[in-house]
């Protein structure tokens, strides 16, 4: 397709509906050549009318009214968890018409995939979607994908999972354009898109939960570093850390300084796991103390011990949030995960330990999205490559 039908094709996903002399003005092209450029555009099932407007009387026919066609494709996301496979359906422009959320019991890699793509074809079969329909899929995982050997590295959480040729098997059961990318970028997209960080010129997703990691979002623009790892701040060599030294303020004390083939010490101090341990080490029972969020559920319930491990927490995650401070300077910090959700227990304390630690202080604000941040940016990763994919292959058509 000639360049003007992608000027248009932007402006129309830019502007909503609109009109040929709307699109004239905007983008500078002649009226010629916007009736032109739309024509091949409405042949090629990338536009459609919407329509019309009056000119006002005596001012001739009314204006017809041109929009992006939505249909013209559909896109698949998918949340690959420890716990929980999710995925959902959506058109181009990222509006979704179909989502299934289902306990995540693979108990091998191979399997995970297996359960991936299945879900992945269910959610699209029950928005009423032929599977030709679907242009593009986004997996977010736990790790770092490295895009030469399709492989990811990292998920210590997902035993497996970073085995080789796993993802060209996922890729040829679904058989649409496929990437997989790191479950904490795709959830600062998604805040970014539809969430906390929209407007944002610069901030960074900070996940905390069976791991930890970050997203960081640069310009509307995802940052991933020079080998796909930027974010990975689980594994920061730290200084001591707060430890819990019973119910009341936290007190300092060596932390872990090396990584191990669990994760690194930022994380093995700050995860969902660290939060259980922190509370028996005060004295919890292990019987209340199942998971993190039983040690919140009972801070809640005013618990001072339970309070204690919580302020211990939001001191260890403001080393954190001092640590993306002082080296990406954003102007937001979104907190997210199982544990980040947890923003009315854990935000003062941290605000009042990140004023101690550093000058450099972001806004620091939870999750909008919660559990849905990774799915929702998966979705809108994929409608961004399908508006591409589709474009090309009209215009090779």
């Amino acid at each position: 397709m000639p360049d003007s039908e992608r000027v248009l094709l932007d402006a129309l996903r830019a502007a909503g509906s609109t009109s040929r002399a709307e699109l004239a003005r905007t983008t500078g092209l002649s009226k010629p050549t916007v009736s032109t450029a739309l024509a091949g555009l409405e042949r090629a099932g990338l536009v459609r009318r919407t329509g019309e407007v009056s000119k006002g009387q005596g001012r001739g026919r009314a204006a017809v009214l041109y929009a992006a066609d939505p249909a013209a494709g559909y896109v698949i996301g998918v949340d690959v968890g420890r716990e929980w496979l999710r995925a959902a359906a959506a058109d181009l422009d990222g509006t979704v018409v179909g989502r299934r959320d289902t306990p995540n019991t693979a108990r091998t890699a191979g399997a995970m995939v297996r359960d991936a793509a299945r879900l992945a074809r269910a959610v699209a079969a029950e928005a009423g979607l032929d599977w030709s329909q679907v242009v593009h899929t986004v997996v977010g995982s736990p790790g770092v994908t490295d895009p030469g050997t399709h492989r990811v590295r990292y998920a210590v959480n997902l035993p497996g999972w970073g085995r080789s040729g796993l993802f060209d098997r996922l890729h040829a059961e679904l058989g649409t354009g496929l990437d997989v990318l790191n479950d904490a970028n795709l959830a600062a997209l998604g805040e970014y898109a539809l969430g906390a960080g929209q407007g944002s010129r610069l901030f960074a997703y900070l996940w905390v939960g069976t791991g930890l990691g970050a997203g960081v979002v640069a310009d509307g623009r995802l940052f991933r570093g020079g080998h796909g790892a930027a974010g990975e701040i689980g594994y920061l060599p730290m200084f001591p850390l707060p430890q819990a030294a019973g119910p009341g303020p936290a007190t300092g004390a060596p932390a872990p300084v090396g990584f191990s083939a669990r994760g690194g010490p930022m994380e093995d101090a700050v995860s969902a796991d660290a939060v259980v341990a922190l509370a028996r080490s005060m004295g919890m029972p292990e019987a209340t103390t199942r998971t993190a969020k039983d040690v919140f559920a009972a801070a809640r319930a005013g618990d001072a011990t339970a309070l204690g491990a919580v302020e211990c927490e939001a001191a260890r995650l403001a080393h954190a949030v001092a640590a993306l401070a002082a080296v990406l300077d954003p102007e937001l910090v979104v907190l997210g995960g199982g544990v980040g959700r947890n923003g009315d227990l854990l935000l003062a304390p941290l605000r009042t330990c990140l004023r101690e630690l550093t000058p450099l202080r972001p806004r620091v604000v939870t999750s909008a999205l919660g559990d849905d941040a990774v799915l929702l940016g998966a979705v809108a990763r994929a409608a961004e490559a399908a508006r591409e994919r589709v474009f090309d292959t009209r215009h090779d058509a």
